[in-house]
Parts: structure tokens; sequence; C-alpha cells
């Protein structure tokens, strides 16, 4: 057995840390717990995590901050990988791949969700596993977010809503139950959120489903202690702390006249895990948005503010008796929950220490709560807000006084020097912003919003529509705002430190249109580039410190880990591990896994060394198949000397991400139907009313067209001539974005053609309805150049002086020759056998017939084997008549690594 390090919690640590964290209250119903709970090693409230990190949040507190320091900005460049797990491997073995976990580390073992669902535990010096638990006779639950540890057990969700205590030295099953309340309420589905373990006690969350409860359980046997419902039963009163009684079942309006009631339908379920409050004995979660009568967008039917939705509620961790809550947005019609888990810190605000929750995610702003009396810490003021009278919109909605995100969507104009733009830009057409003659995004009051004008109500100083803000209503008719349900923070983790007193907050971009019946909780508007990035802001103020728009989305699960060293860690969706400097967000260290990240990293330390895991499984949100899934646990050290399969320590790049949100349907050769586009129609064939002037997303056929440089497409917005009996009756629109290649309106009959000369993707939609939206694929066949390419020298040394990864420089030089009259155009890139990623090349010298590229050395290294290699170039060029080609050769080298 291997050396424990003598600061790890012995038994006279662990007695002492019950004694700190216990909470001298006897639970609901009568039931007692172990009167000496056992917290797993390393456990703490708000303290800096050390030689372990047992929660998903770091600490209790959800901090995701350690006081580890012995990777530091000094010698981050020895820090590479010392193993991997390729957890689906480890029997029982699966096939399975996508995980949205973040591990957890006790007495320098790690415990993490497998991709079937089960758990594995796994040595963190040598990755080797210790036992693995799957495939139970009752099944797992697919999509998991972490597990917990205590009573020397772990806790997991499994199939039919159970949850279930292994035993944390060999992974036997201790108990499994399925909560039900305490008078045999359905407490919802509970198998996607981590469990919390703390003092004797189990907190399990639900979500998914239409009510869903949190629900605390003994540790000991499972047993029910209490639950508390993010929708209330009719004539609930709850009380706080302020003295204050109230009905929350009062803010759903009244009994449907069918006897639904919309509180208990409403979702406002718990989708992440909650924090605990050791000092002042709370348990603080965050529920979601309201979600009934009759949809999420459709709020017709509940007026009122919908507690406990979109809030933040604190209660006593042994009862569940009500303390507080925030509402962070009234009356939800936009799926804006901000449902992260809740970050505790203690800071000082104007020259006064404060207990403070930091809280909000996708509404792209945050609010700074005293965690003990649910009041604002710092400034937010009720903001008067555009109201619809069908939707029974609230007049106002709580805004802090300073913003994370911009709070409405730009309106920028139409262009090709300006590709892909404003990282928050409008797709034209949405809320009636159409392009001029110049291609600048203008509003027309006469367009397709016109219909709900007289249900809408502008406060004073408002510009009399409808920008694509926050908050801006909508009913029938789709209108763009932001963040959206799939941006800001979503889901992710926070961050605090409390060496830079930063909170550190990941955020997507991807504006939403909502409008009732909208799947999803709203249409991400197809063709709109869905990215993303990290920002810190400070504690006591809220004012952005810095932020670093790293260009894919970081909302769905890549939650960043901070050092007392002020190093960042944080994963990315396209498989990047990240360290950035705490302090400027500059990245300083990047490291290939080969799959997604989903799930925030880790550090730990063994025997003196310090280590960095993160599972690269890979996940769908918001990129779906392009995403490259895995199922790889890896740890870091400095010095780590593993190596893949390939010979470098770095796995090959993911495949590209589908960064544009992509049309639906199949891609179309555009000669098997005449290079024709039939605007506003959702069959190219139907003749039949459900089919003229399409609304629907598919309203463009075909929605993908791909066709080679050169040819001409034609528009059509087919009339009578086309369909005799249910011909398009009003005008619509090709509106190209965001180039602005061409924007026509035409009639039912017309027609207009375009003439594609360049490779690429041209999104267009229409003016009339702008959800019809349609994609022209221009390509170029290769023309194989036999003999063209060779690279010098002819043997790639592509190994590192250093034997670490951060080690491999210098350039691969590649020198292609070009047929007489050719010259290099655009895009010379390298393909590799171990990646569908092209490699862009680093520099072109262009010559009269020849072309230099040099790739950089770094990343070809991972994506090619060692031995004989076939490598291909491909550029783009232009012929002696000007118009664009690609050529490609390929020679076959000799990789030495």
């Amino acid at each position: 057995m291997r050396k424990r390090l003598t600061t790890r919690l012995g038994t006279a640590g662990i007695g002492a840390l019950v004694a700190v964290l216990a909470i001298a209250a006897s639970p609901a119903y009568g039931l007692t717990t172990p009167a000496e709970p056992v917290p797993p090693a390393g456990l703490t409230g708000l303290e800096p995590t050390g030689a372990d990190m047992p929660t998903v949040g770091g600490n209790l507190g959800n901090q995701h901050y350690s006081g580890l320091t012995e990777i530091t900005k000094q010698n981050l460049k020895e820090l590479a990988p010392e193993w991997r797990t390729h957890l689906s491997a480890v029997a029982p073995a699966s096939t399975n791949v996508g995980q949205q976990t973040t591990p957890i580390v006790v007495d320098g073992v790690i415990y993490v969700d497998t991709p079937s669902g089960g758990v594995i535990a796994v040595d963190g010096v040598t990755g080797d596993a210790i036992w693995k638990w799957d495939k139970p006779a009752y099944g797992t639950s697919s999509t998991r977010r972490g597990v917990s540890a205590g009573d020397g057990k772990i806790f997991t969700l499994a199939g039919g809503n159970r949850v279930v205590a292994l035993d944390q030295a060999t992974g036997a099953e201790v108990w499994a139950v399925q909560p039900t309340g305490a008078n045999g309420e359905d407490l919802g589905r509970v198998g996607k959120v981590a469990t919390v373990y703390y003092d004797g006690v189990v907190y399990a969350h639900a979500a998914d489903g239409d009510r869903g409860a949190v629900v605390a359980l003994d540790a000991r046997d499972g047993h029910y202690l209490w639950h508390f419902f993010g929708g209330p039963k009719r004539g609930e009163l709850f009380t706080g702390l302020d003295g204050v009684t109230f009905d929350a079942s009062a803010t759903w309006g009244p009994v449907q006249p069918d006897g639904t009631d919309c509180a208990e339908e409403g979702g406002a379920t718990s989708w992440m895990h909650g924090a605990v409050d050791t000092e002042l004995g709370f348990y603080i979660m965050t529920f979601g948005n309201a979600r009934s009568c009759t949809s999420s967008q459709n709020a017709s039917g509940r007026p009122g503010d919908n507690l406990f939705s979109d809030t933040m509620v604190a209660v006593d961790a042994r009862t569940g008796a009500f303390k507080w809550h925030y509402q962070s947005i009234h009356h939800d019609v936009w799926d804006m929950d901000n449902v992260h888990p809740p970050t505790l810190a203690d800071i000082t605000v104007d020259g006064e220490e404060r207990k403070v929750a930091f809280y909000g995610s996708k509404s792209g702003h945050q609010f700074v709560i005293d965690r003990t009396n649910g009041k604002p810490v710092l400034p937010v003021t009720e903001q008067p807000v555009i109201t619809d009278s069908r939707q029974h919109n609230t007049a106002t909605q709580p805004m802090p006084e300073t913003r994370l995100l911009p709070g409405c969507v730009v309106w920028e104009k139409l262009g090709g020097d300006n590709i892909p733009g404003n990282p928050w830009r409008g797709v034209p057409n949405y809320n009636g912003y159409q392009a001029d003659a110049e291609g600048n995004l203008v509003f027309n009051p006469d367009s397709y919003v016109a219909v709900d004008e007289p249900f809408l109500t502008y406060p004073a100083g408002s510009s009399g529509h409808r920008e694509g803000c926050l908050y801006d209503p909508q009913f029938q008719a789709p209108i763009l705002s932001t963040t959206s349900q799939n941006g800001g923070g979503d889901w992710s983790n926070n961050s605090y430190s409390q060496s830079t007193n930063l909170v550190y907050f990941p955020y997507g971009t991807n504006p939403v249109a909502h409008y009732d019946g909208a799947a999803a909780n709203g249409l991400r508007a197809i063709g709109q580039y869905q990215t993303g990035g990290i920002l810190a802001y400070d504690a006591s103020t809220g004012e952005v410190a810095w932020r670093n728009h790293l260009g894919t989305d970081m909302s769905h699960g890549q939650g960043p880990l901070t050092t007392a060293s002020d190093l960042l860690f944080v994963g990315q969706i396209d498989g990047r591990v990240l360290a950035m400097d705490a302090a400027t967000g500059d990245v300083l260290w990047e490291f290939q896994t080969g799959s997604g990240i989903s799930g925030a990293p880790v550090t730990y330390e063994v025997d003196g060394e310090q280590y960095v895991a993160v599972i690269a499984a890979g996940s769908t949100n918001p990129y779906g198949a392009s995403v490259t899934q895995g199922d790889s646990l890896w740890s870091f050290k400095l010095g780590g000397d593993y190596k893949t399969e390939s010979g470098s320590q770095e796995g090959p790049d993911t495949a590209p991400l589908t960064i544009r949100r992509p049309v639906g349907g199949t891609a179309v050769e555009g000669s098997t139907v005449g290079n024709t586009v039939l605007l506003a129609r959702s069959s190219r064939t139907a003749d039949d009313a459900a089919s003229r002037d399409s609304v629907s997303q598919n309203g463009m056929q075909p929605t993908h067209l791909r066709v080679p440089v050169g040819t001409t497409v034609t528009f059509r917005n087919p009339g009578a001539e086309t369909f005799p009996n249910f011909p398009n009756l009003k005008p619509h629109c090709a509106t190209q974005f965001f180039e602005g290649e061409f924007n026509v309106k035409l009639q039912p009959g017309e027609t207009y053609q375009h003439t594609f000369t360049r490779a690429g993707e041209y999104f267009f939609n229409d003016c009339t309805d702008p959800r019809p939206t349609g994609k022209i694929e221009v390509y170029l066949a290769p023309q194989d150049q036999p003999g063209a390419l060779r690279f010098t020298p002819g043997q790639l040394h592509l190994g590192s002086g250093t034997g670490l990864f951060t080690g491999v420089n210098g350039n691969v030089s590649a020198h292609f020759e070009l047929p007489a009259g050719y010259t290099y155009d655009s895009d010379a890139v390298l393909v590799t056998p171990l990646t569908k990623t092209l490699i862009d090349g680093s520099k072109v010298t262009a010559n009269k017939n020849r072309i230099i590229v040099q790739f950089d050395a770094a990343e070809v290294d991972n994506n090619v084997p060692t031995g004989e290699v076939t490598l291909t170039v491909r550029v783009n060029v232009l012929n002696a008549a000007g118009v664009q080609e690609q050529l490609s050769s390929t020679a076959t080298v000799t990789v030495v690594k």
C-alpha cells in the first residue's frame, strides 16, 4: 500500500471535522442519523481543498478552488499526462461513450461515473481500476453529473429513480432505494444530478420531469428524511427568516377548469446539485423554469411569479425547513433558469465581511446574495420590461447593476468583411430586422412582428420595438433574444478563487427565438455561430476583470478549476484541456485529449506530487453528433511520461465541430433537383394547404443543397405554375447571411438566379417569417496532382527533445508544384491519418508554379503515427481563367518520434 500524506485526516482529524461540521438539530419525522457521521478525507466547507477533492464542487461551497501549489505558471511547461484509463474497457466492459460528469478524489482514489452510468474507482497514481460497479439488474441512469462520498460509501443514482450507496473500498452495493415522500409523494425523476453528502445525509435532485423535488436521505440506509418541491402544493405556506408567511402556490394563478394545477405540473425542477453552508446549517439549491399550462413558452394559463421556479432556495440542511428564497426571473417564458450549482464564499464588500452565494447563469448576469437572509449584497433593481398581455408578463425583472454578458442581440451589417462578426450578432429577418440595399439590418415595423403590437406594452424610454434583448416577450411569432436557454452560463459550474477574489464564469453564445410550441424551449436560430468562452469578475464589485472568448461553447459542463498558484484549468468540447492565468485569462498551456470534455477538472496530491485529472468522454450539447465521444480519464503531473498509441502524448484532434447551427435534412445534390430551391414550402412535391407558405424550419426545399463551384442556383417562390391547387400566396425572401451575397424578395411565381463562384457555406432565410432556413454548400472536387508534393526532409522528426509534448517544436515543410498558369488562392491544409480535422498551414510562400507550406510540428505530431505515413496536402487555387479550383497531392514520409 502506498504511503499517504501525513497531512491527510487521521482519526482525530476526522473527529475534529465532524465537530466543526455537525449541526445540532434532529431530522424531520423523528428519524435519527448516525451520532458521528464520517466525512470523506479532505471534506471542507469553504476552506480550499488540499490533497483530496471529495465533492463535485471541490468543497461543499462549490468553489472549485484548490490550495495546492506545486504546479505553477513557472513550471507549467513540464505538465504532461501520467496515465489515461479507458473507463468503458474496464470489466464489466462496454462500448458506451459520452458523459457529463466531474470526478471526485478521496484518499488518492478517483471515483467517477462511467459512460454507461456506472461508477468506477481508479488509483490516482497509476490509473489502475480498483473496482467498477455497472449493469445492475435495475439498470443505470445514462447521463450522470457526479457521485459523492461519506460514511465509507459512494453515493450515485441509477435506473428506476434509485439512489444507490456503494461500499467505498469494494464497490459492493450497500443499499438502493426509490425515494418517495412521507405520504408516498412521487418526488420526480432522480437520475442525472450529482449527489451531495454532508453530515450523514445524502441529497439527491430530481430533474427532467414535470415536477421534481430535492430529497434528503439518511446515508446509513437511504431512508427518507425530507423533500422540497420547486412547484409547491396548493395552499402550502412558507415562513422565512424575516417572519413573513406566504402561499407560494398562489403565484401560479388559479387551478385550471379541468383541475390541472400548474404549480404541481410546472417543471421548476433542480437540474444541478446544491451547496452546503456548514456554518449556517443551510442546504442551498436552485430550481429551473416553469414548463406547464401549456408549455414553457406559453404562460397564458399561469399568471404570477411562479415560485419557486427560477429561484435559489435555502433550507435547514437537517430538516428541510424553509429559510429564504431569491427569485432571479419572475414568470419565466424563456427557459432562462439559473440552475448552475450555487457557489458560496466569504468576501469583503465595502469594507464589510459578507457571507454570499453567487447565483445566475443563463441570464448573463450574476446575483451576489447574502446567505444569511437571501437579500442581494451587490445592487439589484427591478427594471421595467416590455410585456405581452396574453402572456401575463410581469412589468419588471430583477437586474444586477453590472452585467457580465451583453443584454441584447447585435444587429450587424451583412458583408464579407465581417465574418463571423460579433459573437452575439443576430440572424437577419428575426424581430423584423431586415437588410437594406447596403446590407444594414434595419427594423421594419410592417414585418411579421406587427401581429403582436396590439398586445405589447413598452416601458418609458423604450425604442418602441423588440430589439432582441433579455426578457423580450413573445407569443406565437418567433422573437430572437439573448442570452438563451443554451447560452449564458447554463449548467457549467463557476469557480471562486480565494487568492484573486475573482469568480470564473464559463459561458456560451447562442441567441434563441422563442414562441409558443417551439421545440427544446426555443429555436436556436439556424445558421448562427455557437461559440463561447470564460470570464472573471470581481466578487466584491461585480466588475468584469477579464474575458477570453475561446471560440467553443463553455456552458454545458465545462466548469473551471482554480488553484492557489493562480492557475485556472478548464476543458473544452473540442477535447482540449487548458491551463490559463487566473489573473489575466491568458492561455498558458493546452493539451488535446482526443474526445470532448463536458465536466470540470479536479486536482489532488499523493506522496507530495500534485495531479490534475479530467474525464474526456464527450457529450452533444450544443454541437450534436459532431462532438467526438470517448471514455477516457486522464491524469497529469509534472514530468508525466504517458504516451498514446501514436507515440505522441496527446490524443488526435477531435473531429470538426458544427459551430454554425445546422439546417435539418440530409444534403441533396443540386443536379438531382435542377439546382433549384423552393422558398417557403415544407415539401417539394406536396400540393396541399399544409405545405404552402411554410413557416417551419424545413420550409426551404431542399434545406441543404450541395453544388460545385460555378453552379447557378435558382430560387423560386412557387406559384400556380408549380403547385396549381395550393400555390404560395405570400411574397418570400432569400436573404443570405452573414456575407450578404444576395437578398431578394420574390412574389409567387417569381425566380432569382445566383452563381456561386467560391466554395463555402451559404445560409439564407425568409423575411416573411425567419424560421425557414436553407444552406447552399458549395464545394470544390479535389483534383489529384500525382508527384506534385514532397516534404523536406522526407523523414519527419516530430519527437520532443524534453520527452514531453510541450517540447515538440519546429515546422513540417511541404513543397507543392502547381500546373502552369495556376496561382495560389487560399486554404492550404494537411490531411493526416488519425483525425478528420484538417491542419491549416501556418505559413504559405507562393512562388511561380510552386507553393511552400509550413505546418506547425506540434499540430502534426498527435495526428500521425510513427513509421511510414501517407500525408495529403490540399490547396485552393485560381486557374488561368481566374476560376477557383482545388488541387490535391499525396506523398509518403517516414515519421520518427
